[in-house]
């Protein structure tokens, strides 16, 4: 049998390749890899003289305010002037107070002509005072004891006004009004305002025994409560 002269050799470029290529890969390959190793940061790179130079200058500026924080210990926002002013306007307040305490002593002691006295000291002398108001109330019910019942009344309506809600000026001015002006609808108004706020006066012993009115006042008080 002749040989066979036929070229049997498979090319090289079928032998190198799969016979079955692998799937393409689901993740994109990235085109520009992360760093394994990343530059190291610029602070830790820093030149460590420069952190040096920081802190004496750090140091040198806390140095540099310790005389003034030392001068701050020492400041008064306060003025002299404004210190005795308000020392003055201290001493006034308590001198009122003591007068408005000594009228009251004296009408719950039954002397309302000299609790007339120190009310009224209180009105003239301190009238820049809101307490100088609760003085007139005094002064009113001390003024419709001692027989000046139209000036009572008076000042009675005028504190109504400017002490609107004070009950005892209210229960005073209804009693009066009833009695001495006979003006019924007028007193009742009054009286109600008053008894809202505060329904003790009702009690004829509440005005006489805790408030001391005078007794002609809680005899007006008594005939408006009866209507006679």
């Amino acid at each position: 049998m002749a040989p066979c002269h036929c070229n049997c050799r498979a090319p090289i470029s079928h032998l190198l390749l799969p016979s079955h290529p692998p799937p393409p890969s689901s993740k994109p390959s990235n085109p520009h890899p992360r760093s394994v190793n990343p530059p190291p940061s610029t602070s830790r790179t820093k030149n460590p003289s420069s952190r040096r130079l920081f802190l004496l200058a750090a140091a040198a500026a806390g140095a540099a305010n310790v005389p003034h924080c030392r001068a701050l210990e020492g400041f008064d926002p306060v003025s002299p002037e404004e210190r005795s002013a308000s020392a003055a306007k201290s001493r006034r307040i308590a001198e009122a107070v003591g007068l408005l305490e000594k009228g009251r002593e004296l009408q719950a002691q039954g002397d309302f002509g000299k609790a007339l006295f120190y009310f009224t000291q209180v009105i003239e002398g301190y009238k820049d005072f809101a307490l100088s108001e609760y003085a007139r109330v005094g002064r009113a019910l001390a003024l419709y004891e001692v027989g000046n019942r139209e000036e009572a009344i008076a000042e009675m309506e005028d504190v109504s006004i400017s002490l609107k809600g004070y009950p005892e000026v209210h229960a005073a001015l209804a009693a009066a009004l009833y009695v001495d002006k006979h003006a019924p609808l007028l007193a009742e108004n009054q009286f109600t305002i008053a008894t809202l706020l505060d329904p003790h006066y009702t009690d004829l012993s509440y005005v006489k025994e805790t408030k001391h009115w005078p007794p002609s006042l809680v005899s007006s008080l008594r005939q408006f409560i009866t209507l006679t």
